[in-house]
């Protein structure tokens, strides 16, 4: 008897390990080589969260898009368009400068209503003119 309880203890165990195990890696996407669905500009997908948050976070939300406009801030792994929409990279990032049209693409992860910022990780670079 307590060798059965110890066998299905190790069961469980081996099958919750698989399950953490899948539920934090084996789901990741590669968001850079995957069709953008939709194609923005930084001030319109803005506009539209700051108008309806719910409706947004519903078209956008774990999405992967592409986004354009100019270069507000630039740090080690962190591209801030417009002062409103922060794409952040899992490397460091190609060239790209402050004040340059860049288009980005990226997986909507959020929208932080107190400051009024789109949040994208997995952003790569698309065009920089």
């Amino acid at each position: 008897m307590k060798r059965k309880i110890i066998v299905i203890a190790l069961v469980i165990t081996v099958f919750g390990l698989c399950g953490y195990y899948y539920v934090w890696y084996g789901g990741a996407r590669n968001v850079s080589s995957e069709e953008a669905v939709f194609n923005v500009s930084s001030k319109s997908i803005t506009a539209e969260f700051n108008s309806d948050i719910d409706k947004s976070n519903a078209k956008y939300l774990e999405k992967a898009i592409t986004v354009n406009g100019v270069i507000s801030k630039v740090t080690d792994k962190q591209v801030i368009i417009d002062n409103t929409i922060v794409c952040e990279f899992k490397e460091s990032i190609p060239s790209v400068k402050k004040d340059q049209q860049v288009t980005l693409k990226g997986r909507v992860v959020g929208y932080d209503d107190l400051m009024e910022e789109i949040k994208l990780d997995e952003c790569s670079v698309v065009n920089n003119n």
